[in-house]
């Protein structure tokens, strides 16, 4: 069974630590990183398979983020994340193409679910493109 690969992205340090070390005691493989650009960087370097991105976050905000990862990698599902209870972002976050939205402070049994359904989601969209090579004659 393969182990999740999750980028949590937000520029609240001590959020990023904290949840980071209660999603790696659930067994998830976790990076964390407090920018825009620092994601974008840790996404061309190894792979993810699902980033919980803060909406909001100085310099380069989440849904800026957002449109960067999903044109570069449009696999990787993201899960929206917001201490602000915006619909406005939640329904750009979507159509941009995150997966879903979650307020924070999120229960670690909800973003453990979302998170779950994203990887599910994930091998199902990669399964898919192996078949559609394969179909079309490429490795």
């Amino acid at each position: 069974m393969r182990v999740v690969r999750l980028l949590l992205v937000d520029d609240e340090k001590r959020f990023t630590e904290t949840l980071g070390k209660r999603l790696v005691a659930r067994g998830l493989f976790v990076e964390t990183v407090n920018s825009g650009p620092e994601a974008l960087a840790a996404l061309e370097s190894r792979p993810f398979d699902v980033v919980l991105l803060d909406v909001r976050m100085p310099g380069m905000d989440g849904l800026e983020v957002l449109r960067a990862l999903k044109k570069a990698h449009p696999l990787v599902e993201v899960i929206l994340l917001s201490g602000n209870a915006s619909i406005h972002a939640a329904i750009e976050g979507m159509r941009l193409g995150a997966m879903d939205y979650l307020l924070k402070p999120a229960d670690l049994e909800d973003v453990l679910a979302k998170v779950e359904e994203a990887f599910e989601k994930k091998k199902v969209a990669e399964e898919r493109a192996k078949e559609d090579r394969r179909s079309r004659g490429l490795p």
